[in-house]
């Protein structure tokens, strides 16, 4: 690919068809599973839940009853949760059963405990009951035979609760991808370290290396680089033998110190440099040693925006989950006007609110690419297309949510 200069879903569709899966199988504990996607389907031996059951705590009885009126019904004894009673339930007769006990032969229906009166013998059903009601069918959650979790699901708290109620206690899941993550740039000091007059300490492996162990990477730290074209190299092919794809931030715009690209070029190769968006125009994707690297720009937010529009679908791919889909967006009135130029896509840190008259939303502020903590006020990112130009206060404008 030639072209330098190229609109944010090219840039995306040019990476994702660079990007393959890391393609590594590992079994891991159910306790260790969670976000990890999963390689191989988890089917069901069985039916869950196994046998009918009762949904609350009350009087299980029979159908052969004359309920139009309410009956009057001798109470055969107690059923708790995780005990049989294989007896069936004779005509006239009523079990005092609780929330999960499997309902024994001949049950029609459950009524709630709160809604009958009872005697120390017997027990009074009042009209109106359906047949049913309160039962918890056999096979209703789970059919025996099914495939119940696919490959390729990223592994949430409640997946792992069903695999649970099958009866797994391992899961085959890809390996986590490992991301070598490298920041660059003299300017920049480590946290905890005594910085020099001109540097600011690094705010970026810090939010880019949180928000890749969040979606799933193993990390690989290689620190900072300072603007040393020798050094830059070694970082780089250190980082490609260790690596399934490398994240750097800063060095990619045009200035003399600005050494990302040409290094890059010297070692693999430049798909693209510049993005049609603001914040995070210089941006260039490429590879080292057929590893994929993402350089990222210096700037802090425009790093994380970046980070979420690029390098968090081609990690999703990376560690075998379904192909991306972008996260849906919401239309909203905005309560100011918003500066924008034709020709770029602008991606400006909004706060939502839900107001009597619909959805408004507002800008944190400032929006320059520096200011990190306009991601922190924010809740949303408001999104204007490259065509568009300045909005006006009360125009209608896309919002995606953050994290």
């Amino acid at each position: 690919m030639t072209e330098t200069w190229i609109g944010v879903a090219a840039a995306r569709a040019h990476i994702l068809q660079r990007i393959a899966p890391v393609g590594e199988l590992e079994t891991v504990a159910l306790d260790q599973a969670l976000d990890r996607v999963l390689a191989r389907a988890v089917g069901a031996r069985f039916d869950v839940p196994p046998q009918d059951n009762a949904a609350v705590d009350g009087f299980a009885i029979g159908a052969g009853d004359d309920l139009d009126r309410g009956a009057l019904l001798e109470i055969r004894g107690q059923l708790q949760a995780g005990r049989l009673d294989p007896q069936p339930l004779a005509a006239g007769q009523a079990l005092h059963i609780m929330t999960g006990a499997p309902l024994p032969p001949g049950v029609d229906r459950v009524i709630p405990q709160e809604q009958v009166e009872i005697d120390p013998i017997s027990v009074r059903i009042p009209p109106g009951t359906r047949s049913g009601a309160n039962i918890r069918r056999r096979g209703e959650d789970i059919r025996s035979g099914t495939e119940v979790l696919a490959a390729g699901l990223r592994l949430t708290p409640a997946a792992l609760g069903v695999a649970a109620a099958l009866g797994e206690t391992q899961l085959c899941v890809w390996r986590r991808p490992r991301i070598a993550l490298l920041s660059t740039g003299d300017e920049i000091a480590p946290p905890g370290t005594v910085r020099r007059a001109a540097q600011i300490y690094d705010s970026n492996r810090a939010s880019l290396g949180a928000s890749l162990r969040r979606h799933g990477a193993d990390l690989i730290d290689l620190g900072i680089v300072g603007d040393d074209r020798d050094r830059l190299r070694a970082a780089l092919t250190a980082g490609a033998l260790q690596a399934d794809a490398m994240v750097t931030s800063g060095g990619v715009s045009v200035g003399l110190h600005d050494l990302l690209k040409p290094v890059l070029g010297d070692l693999g190769q430049v798909d693209f440099w510049q993005v049609r968006m603001t914040p995070g125009r210089p941006l260039a994707f490429g590879s080292v040693r057929g590893r994929p690297l993402f350089g990222l720009p210096g700037n802090p937010v425009a790093a994380l925006i970046s980070y979420r529009l690029f390098v968090r679908p081609a990690l999703e791919k990376l560690a075998g989950a379904p192909p991306w889909r972008d996260p849906p967006r919401l239309r909203a009135r905005t309560t100011e006007a918003l500066p924008k130029k034709r020709g770029r896509m602008e991606f400006k840190r909004g706060i939502l609110t839900d107001g009597a008259d619909g959805p408004t939303v507002r800008s944190t502020g400032p929006q320059g690419s520096g200011i990190l903590t306009s991601l922190v006020r924010a809740n949303c990112l408001i999104v204007l297309e490259e065509d568009r130009g300045p909005v006006a206060a009360g125009e209608t404008v896309e919002i995606e949510l953050l994290d």
